[in-house]
């Protein structure tokens, strides 16, 4: 167990790769905790081949989550915890193509998943609830499905439905018996002495971002998740690395971390952000 500072290479690392293939080489029984928000479903293109969340259909993409997710089963320890942000869509009405969008140039597709069959126009997808149920048949213990609110959100330019302020967060485990720190999900009351177990609902704000990554989610809201699923020194993974902010709260943090990476730029740029800035994600 690493208790000084972490070091590149032996405490952290990043690889580029597809994630079901890179995870298959570490042992069972690894991790202690895994925190991940993988691509949705047909909203962004990230110019990748064999790139999760292009697929033609919703059950493609549901199976080729499941695999990368039967293998973080395998990697972590009994008693870990998977913690998983994904969020949902509406059908694209069979429309073939994305126009861009000025704010975020990379919602731009050339491809547009068909209406899924037993679906209409307009319908909402189900996606979070969808996989969480498939992962539930596959073995994993569904413990918690987490209302993350941000109330910072940009109203949407639709008209005929509420704006979306919400994503899911799903709390899995391994087995029956995990390691949950329920005193890291302590609330404070409306009395100043007391305080309540942690609710389901959490409200963080979403955080603005200059990088090229669109997706990346709070580090406060990846903090609660380690705080609650691990201790220090404990190894995290995150199979859908993106642009490192998971590695980031585990440098804070003094947890051990390894992220998987599709898109070489993205590897880099989780890398440029440590201590080790220059360091080259391993292939």
């Amino acid at each position: 167990m690493s208790t000084g500072s972490l070091t590149p290479d032996d405490d952290y690392q990043v690889i580029v790769g597809d994630a079901a293939l890179e995870l298959s080489q570490f042992p069972d029984a690894f991790f202690q905790s895994c925190i991940t928000s993988p691509p949705y479903w047909g909203v962004r293109d990230y110019g990748i081949q064999g790139q999760i969340g292009a697929e033609g259909s919703l059950g493609d993409y549901i199976d080729h989550l499941r695999m990368v997710f039967h293998e973080i089963r395998r990697v972590l320890r009994d008693d870990g915890t998977l913690w998983l942000n994904i969020g949902d869509t509406y059908t694209s009405g069979n429309r073939t193509w994305r126009a861009p969008d000025r704010k975020n140039p990379a919602r731009a597709m050339k491809y547009r998943p068909p209406t899924p069959v037993g679906l209409k126009p307009k319908d909402l997808v189900g996606v979070p609830w969808r996989l969480a149920f498939s992962l539930q048949e596959d073995g994993w213990y569904l413990r918690s499905d987490i209302i993350w609110y941000k109330p910072n959100v940009r109203p949407e330019s639709v008209k005929d439905r509420p704006t979306q302020s919400h994503e899911y967060v799903f709390m899995l485990s391994k087995s029956d018996r995990y390691y949950y720190n329920h005193k890291a999900g302590m609330e404070p009351t409306t009395d100043r002495n007391a305080l309540r177990h942690g609710r389901t609902l959490w409200t963080i704000p979403t955080k603005p971002n200059r990088s090229s990554h669109f997706a990346m989610f709070p580090p406060s809201l990846v903090k609660r998740c380690i705080d609650l699923g691990s201790q220090p020194g404990d190894r995290i993974i995150d199979p859908f690395c993106g642009s490192g902010t998971v590695g980031l709260v585990c440098l804070e943090t003094n947890r051990r971390f390894a992220g998987i990476e599709i898109k070489p730029e993205y590897a880099a740029l989780a890398l440029s952000r440590t201590p080790w800035a220059g360091g080259q994600p391993a292939h």
